[in-house]
């Protein structure tokens, strides 16, 4: 496992990364399906120089996932961000 934890914001949080997920058409599922991917490709972000996986999820769909690492031991991320994406190369 990638992770050993995602960090959620309360659900009902106005400014909080799970209403800002919500917004994008993503689920919390959906994010840690691909945080906690060892398979999922890990890069930083060009236009935010933040950590960035992409990966498929359990629904079938391919997503990008913008992060930050609260500790890393345990490993802990905080979503900051996600949004459906092609796959590389597609």
């Amino acid at each position: 496992m990638r992770f050993l934890q995602v960090l959620w914001d309360p659900d009902d949080e106005p400014t909080g990364n799970v209403q800002h997920i919500a917004m994008n058409g993503v689920t919390k599922e959906e994010v840690e399906d691909v945080l906690q991917n060892e398979d999922n490709r890990e890069t930083i972000s060009r236009t935010t120089g933040s950590p960035i996986i992409f990966g498929w999820t359990r629904t079938g769909r391919h997503i990008a996932v913008v992060w930050e690492e609260v500790m890393d031991d345990p490993r802990m991320a905080y979503p900051v961000t996600a949004y459906e994406t092609p796959p590389l190369g597609g």
